[in-house]
């Protein structure tokens, strides 16, 4: 079997997928990070097992280094960009989060795609939880009956006044993070309802709460002002999703439920613990409620279990790794149209937020006269890795920016002097 040639973008969540893939026999040959104290980690691993790879801050330059595949985790809107230089290049590509931070950037991706002969794989890991597998399971088994309804809800909360958190994760004040809408970090919440049910989103509206942080002294310099936003979507086979994107209420949880006309199937929220229902006179076995931890039932579980997000990191990388050998795309909703659906939904999603809570549909990029409508559709509500500004607000009230008092103590709290 061949040795695939890894780089990886973007050293933090980058690494852990290229880490994975190196377990499984692939060989990380560059890293790319802006940063150096990013690559720190990474050169102490290499150092440990004494691996020859190479360490770049500029991806032009990365990029020329020997690799069969990419992993992109640059920062969260921005992806779209290097995949297309990937694919000009024939290198392969998995892409962290959504795969494209604007409209036009989608229309521009899939056309780079569909003229090179790449593989492209969304790298959304959340669907191999153990609880959304076991709930692929029962949906493919039949016994729920047509399905009509499913939620997603991905709740991370943060806590502003964690400082050490906010260093790592939102260290300057044009970050993506302090620009990012509720309805854009979608792909935990939607990603794991498309897999289950094999549902695609053609229409979207959302709501979002606003609930900004009024403390005049919290270190705050998000646009946002959000505190959860709740999408719904109409799909092509008639179903409907009702899910949120990155959440923000207490507490912490991953919750999912599937709804057909026999049955439902849940995981009792924020737990792997699995409730199965069905109607009286539907039921498979004449049980009407079920309660049970799902098991694994993998011949990696070994493996599985010791990785991160669940145990569903290596399966994400094994997923692409068997792409890779097979030379074929990945399965729905990883696949390339799916990936920019799901940026659709998010894009169109905050669009919805913006004007009124109208419905969007969800373009086909297939077809050129989705692509007319829009392939010069470059708004954006955070700024560019070339200095553009935001061209759209990034809140549900559009006027909403930080105090200034926050903005001192979150540059105070960063230990950085005020930006131009």
């Amino acid at each position: 079997m061949k040795q695939f040639k890894i780089g990886v973008f973007g050293t933090g969540r980058g690494m852990d997928i290229g880490y994975n893939l190196w377990t499984m026999g692939c060989k990380i040959t560059a890293v790319c990070d802006a940063r150096e104290e990013n690559l720190t980690l990474t050169r102490e691993f290499a150092e440990r097992e004494k691996l020859d790879i190479a360490f770049c801050h500029d991806f032009d330059e990365f990029i020329e280094h020997d690799m069969d595949a990419v992993v992109l985790a640059n920062f969260f809107h921005e992806h779209a960009p290097f995949a297309i230089k990937c694919f000009e290049k024939g290198i392969h590509v998995i892409s962290e989060c959504i795969s494209n931070g604007t409209m036009a950037e989608g229309v521009e991706l899939l056309r780079a795609f569909k003229k090179s002969n790449c593989i492209y794989m969304l790298a959304e890991n959340y669907p191999q939880m153990i609880f959304n597998r076991e709930m692929r399971r029962i949906k493919d088994s039949g016994t729920l009956g047509k399905i009509l309804y499913a939620e997603g809800e991905y709740n991370h909360p943060t806590d502003v006044y964690d400082i050490g958190f906010a260093k790592n994760y939102r260290y300057y004040e044009k970050h993506w993070r302090h620009f990012n809408p509720r309805t854009y970090y979608i792909t935990h919440s939607l990603g794991p309802c498309m897999w289950i049910t094999g549902a695609t989103p053609k229409r979207v509206t959302a709501y979002t709460v606003f609930n900004p942080n009024t403390d005049p002294n919290a270190p705050i310099a998000s646009y946002s002002g959000g505190g959860v936003s709740v999408i719904t979507t109409q799909n092509d086979d008639g179903s409907v999703f009702r899910v949120t994107g990155s959440a923000n209420f207490g507490g912490h949880h991953n919750s999912y439920r599937v709804c057909g006309v026999n049955g439902s199937v849940e995981n009792l929220r924020g737990t792997d613990e699995i409730m199965l229902r069905y109607n009286s006179w539907s039921s498979p076995d004449g049980i009407e409620i079920k309660r049970y931890k799902p098991e694994w039932n993998d011949p990696d579980e070994d493996k599985i279990v010791k990785s991160g997000h669940g145990g569903a990191d290596y399966i994400t990388a094994r997923i692409f790794l068997k792409c890779l050998e097979t030379g074929t795309q990945p399965e729905h909703p990883f696949d390339i149209r799916s990936a920019i659906a799901m940026s659709s939904v998010a894009i169109l999603g905050h669009r919805s937020v913006l004007n009124g809570n109208i419905p969007y549909d969800i373009p086909d990029f297939d077809r050129e006269e989705d692509c007319r409508l829009y392939e010069n559709d470059d708004l954006s509500p955070h700024y560019r890795s070339d200095g553009r500004a935001p061209t759209i607000p990034a809140s549900s009230h559009p006027d909403y920016k930080p105090l200034d008092s926050q903005l001192e103590s979150y540059r105070k709290a960063m230990g950085i002097v005020k930006e131009n």
